[in-house]
This record gives structure tokens, C-alpha cells and sequence, in this order.
């Protein structure tokens, strides 16, 4: 099959919508499909207000209809909602093809974060954005309740997979912090909600991986707390293997990538009872502890057992996670002349 994917989220943004579909296109042509990305690469950008990391693409409708034309795609998914999640959808309109979407990211409580916008309103343009979709992937049952109460239809699940090979358990001791290492994961932005993290009173140290727009801030708040910036690849794995527990503290995440690349390094979780860790870990409390205190969930993880945390994750294949998204894809396109 010939699949189009049209996703404003790619490198360099590092996070885990980044890391599903760079991961998933590898799938795919490793079970012999065809694949095409259509990212802002090669086009004209312009850095997102906030989020300068994220290029949003300029006059991208007639390109993205170049693109069609050319690959002649059997199956067109429109990972996100930007400009060029907008130009694929509007050329599958206009040319009566049909598509499918992906529902990655809460932007509506982003933006209540950080502007106070009522979430009502930008879902009420997500629900068009999405509404002539065959299908709307979503990572957890979790958010398909919740989308499917506030209006969406053609709800898919779509789960996600980890990398076991390359994030596993391994050596602490090149770690020159004090034990235990609380960890933290992703992007240093707001709606992460890094500084309850870091207000909590745990023993040991805490390590922070990531960037975004509250770095510069929170490290000149917290000047004990080790900020190593984005790592990458094996330097992240080493890093989660380091470490002792994981501290999710985000209640927006959909599903949360990091806290399975945590497990399967060995690592217990601690995380509010929220979408994400409830939909992983559940009511599991052999590999995380979730609660409404940080700080307690953070000291119980303490307890838990690596080795069970590395099995757990074991059971979370990528190739299961590509053969539901194939599975969710709509039937073959016509031919485009």
C-alpha cells in the first residue's frame, strides 16, 4: 500500500508525536508498504508564537496537491491539525478523497494553560477538523470516551509501542547524582505542569530531560535540580536507565510515549490518576503508583521492583501498534490523474 502522511510535528521538535510517527514509518516499510511524509521540510516556515521550535509552513495547499499527484497514494492520514494537516484535508475535500486522522495532542487545554481560552471553542474547530474523517485515531479508551462525550465520531483506537532494544535497564553508577534519581521526561513547558515535579520534597536528586519555553526559567528557580537538556537516541536511553523513578506530573498528556520508554528501562512511574498513566499502568501497582499527591506516588515508586517494570513493558509492541493503524485505514484511493 502507498500511505501519505501529512504531519506538521517532525524533527528537529523532539517529542513523543515526533518519535510515533517517525517510528511508525519504519514499520511500515518494514512490512513492505510504501511510505510518504509531507512535513514542513522543504517548506516555507515560520516559528510557532511560544513554540519557536515548531515550524508552522507557509502557502502549503498546492504543494500538498503536487505531493498527491505525484505519489498516487492508496491511504491519506493526517497526523495533526496545523497548516499542513489543513492543506491535505482541504485537497481530500475538494478531490472527494477520503482520509483518516489522528487525535495526538490536547491543544484546547494547552491553550487554556496559557492564554485562558475556554476549551469549548477550539474544540468545536477540532470536531470540523476531524468530522469528515473514516476514522479519528486515539491512543487510549480513556480519550475516546472523552472525545466521543464532547461530540467527535469514527473513533479508532490507535495504541503505541516501545522501542525495548534500545531503552532497557543499564548502568547507574556513570550518574554522579545523589541516590535515589527522580526523573523527568519531555518537554520543560507549562501544560507539563515540570514544576510540581520539581516543588515536591523527595529524598536523592531530581534530573530533568528535556527543553521547551520554561527552561531558562525553572533553572534559574531550582539551581539544585540537574537540567541536561533534549538527549537523544542512546544518550536518552542511558539516561532513563540511570535514573530511579519516573515522575510523570502532566494531567493533559493523551497517552504519554515516555512513561512506557521508563518502564521498559526499569523504571517504577509515579503520575497522577489522569489519561496516560491510567490507560498504561492502571491499576498495576507492581510497576507505578498513581495519585493526586506527586510526592507520594513519587516515595511509594520507591518500593517497586525494576524487573517487573521491564516485563510489563515488554507486552507494548510497535509492530502491534502499526497493524492497528493499518487496520484503522481507509480502503484504497482512487488513482489520482
Amino acid at each position: 500500500m502507498r500511505i501519505l502522511i501529512a504531519t506538521d510535528a517532525w524533527a528537529p521538535q523532539v517529542n513523543g508525536v515526533v518519535r510515533t510517527l517517525e517510528t511508525l514509518g519504519s514499520e511500515l516499510v518494514r512490512l513492505g508498504h510504501k511510505v510518504r511524509f509531507v512535513t514542513p521540510e522543504g517548506f516555507r516556515t515560520l516559528p510557532m508564537p511560544t513554540y519557536p521550535e515548531i515550524r508552522l509552513a507557509l502557502f502549503a495547499r498546492r504543494a500538498v496537491g503536487r505531493i498527491i499527484d505525484e505519489f498516487k497514494p492508496d491511504a491519506i492520514h493526517i497526523a495533526t491539525e496545523g497548516p499542513l494537516g489543513l492543506a491535505t484535508r482541504r485537497n481530500c475535500m475538494r478531490r472527494g478523497l477520503s482520509f483518516t486522522t489522528s487525535f495526538h495532542t490536547r491543544f484546547p487545554e494547552y491553550i487554556h494553560a496559557r492564554f485562558g481560552i475556554p476549551p469549548a471553542l477550539p474544540y468545536a474547530g477540532l470536531r470540523w477538523f476531524h468530522g469528515p474523517a473514516t476514522a479519528v485515531m486515539v491512543a487510549t479508551r480513556t480519550l475516546e470516551r472523552d472525545l466521543t462525550a464532547r461530540g467527535f465520531k469514527n473513533l479508532r483506537l490507535w495504541s503505541r509501542g516501545v522501542d525495548t532494544e534500545l531503552f532497557k535497564p543499564g548502568a547507574k553508577d556513570w550518574l554522579d547524582l545523589p541516590r535515589p534519581v527522580f526523573l523527568y521526561v519531555g518537554r520543560v513547558a507549562i501544560e507539563k505542569s515540570v514544576e510540581e515535579f520539581l516543588k515536591l520534597d523527595l529524598p536523592g536528586s531530581k534530573l530533568v530531560v528535556g527543553d521547551g519555553p520554561q527552561l531558562a526559567e525553572l533553572r534559574a528557580r531550582y539551581p539544585h535540580v540537574r537540567f541536561v537538556g533534549p538527549k537523544f537516541g542512546p544518550e536518552l536511553a542511558r539516561h532513563y536507565a540511570a535514573s530511579d523513578v519516573f515522575v510523570f506530573p502532566s494531567r493533559t498528556d493523551t497517552f504519554g510515549l515516555v512513561v512506557l520508554e521508563a518502564l521498559a528501562s526499569g523504571l517504577p512511574v509515579a503520575a497522577h490518576p489522569v489519561q496516560g498513566p491510567n490507560d498504561i499502568v492502571g491499576g498495576n501497582t507492581t510497576v507505578g503508583i498513581l495519585d493526586e499527591d506527586l510526592g507520594v506516588a513519587a516515595r511509594r515508586a520507591l518500593m517497586l521492583k525494576p524487573e517487573t517494570c521491564r516485563t510489563f513493558a515488554t507486552a507494548f509492541s510497535w509492530e502491534v501498534c502499526t497493524r492497528q493503524f493499518l487496520t484503522n485505514l481507509a480502503q484504497p484511493q482512487e488513482r489520482v490523474s
